[in-house]
């Protein structure tokens, strides 16, 4: 089985590979640009990025890029939903993805500018909605994820289901950590996959090595789920700050820049996840995969590239 091409509208990548775009400013430049220009899709994390913040990240990608596709993430959760999704239109963005709530206005405002728009959904009915409001492409998350969880059914379930259900391309996301695991995912009918986890252990990701190593050192019984603020359960690396949270004494924020349309202010999210890109990863939470305990090492993104294909060609002599 050869690899499908993934086509979103006009975009097509050389290879069907997307980076998942992971805030708070995990996947920035360095990272969407390498990915971009390697022949995937490259994903910048938006969600609470300052407007000047996010062209400055947008030009650096493009240039790091050299002609390949960047786009980025963006939470409908976010308060400056609209004003980011406008900032990244002007300076040209490829494509946008975003889920954690449905906006019906974005898919106006991609069509008037061009720019496709991907939506994150986790079953059959919310593909079926976003298709008919003019989604380009379908992200099918299962639970295996990272961050902030939309279900509770596993990638393997829910890919086949999607892809009944819509016409347009499906790209398999959660707990996708090898070629191996994209083999099994095109089998099931996706058009492509989206990888988080295993491209945060590239040294072009641009989190403190202290989170990296969390990455590098977590156990299978370390990833844990836990409350978020967003309403949403999240899946992360059990630590200091997660235990904290299961006692139910996490640090009540001291103010409140209200980043989010709803929040319970159970604790400040943004700040927990600066602490740990930071390197202050027992002062925040360390979002993660559920497989993070299959890598073992860190890679530049195109060697990243190239032992996801060849263990992608591996399972196919071997299927």
């Amino acid at each position: 089985m050869e690899l499908p091409k993934l086509r979103i509208e006009n975009l097509q990548p050389k290879y069907p590979i997307v980076q998942g775009g992971m805030a708070v400013r995990v996947s920035t430049a360095s990272l969407a640009g390498a990915v971009a220009n390697a022949g995937g899709i490259g994903l910048i994390g938006a969600t609470a990025m300052s407007m000047p913040e996010l062209r400055e990240e947008i030009r650096r990608s493009r240039e790091i890029a050299d002609g390949g596709i960047v786009g980025i993430n963006v939470m409908y959760a976010a308060t400056e939903f609209a004003d980011i999704v406008h900032t990244a239109i002007d300076e040209g963005i490829d494509v946008i993805f975003t889920g954690a709530g449905f906006s019906r206005d974005i898919f106006k405002w991609g069509k008037e500018a061009g720019v496709p728009i991907v939506f994150i959904v986790s079953s059959a009915k919310a593909a079926r909605i976003a298709e008919k409001y003019g989604a380009s492409a379908v992200v099918a998350e299962g639970c295996e994820a990272g961050g902030h969880l939309g279900t509770l059914r596993s990638v393997k379930e829910i890919v086949p289901e999607i892809r009944e259900a819509v016409d347009i391309p499906v790209i398999a996301a959660g707990g996708i950590v090898s070629g191996k695991d994209m083999f099994d995912m095109i089998k099931l009918g996706a058009s492509g996959v989206q990888m988080a986890t295993r491209f945060v252990l590239s040294y072009e990701c641009s989190v403190a090595d202290e989170f990296k190593k969390m990455y590098l050192n977590a156990k299978e019984d370390d990833v844990v789920i836990i409350r978020s603020p967003v309403g949403l359960p999240g899946r992360a690396i059990r630590n200091e700050f997660v235990k904290l949270l299961e006692e139910n004494k996490a640090p009540v924020p001291k103010s409140c820049s209200r980043c989010l349309k709803k929040c319970s202010k159970e604790y400040c999210i943004v700040k927990a996840l600066n602490n740990s890109k930071d390197g202050k990863v027992d002062e925040g939470i360390v979002f993660v995969g559920k497989n993070v305990f299959k890598i073992k090492e860190i890679l530049h993104v195109e060697e990243i590239f190239e032992k996801l294909l060849s263990e992608y060609y591996a399972a196919q002599t071997f299927s």
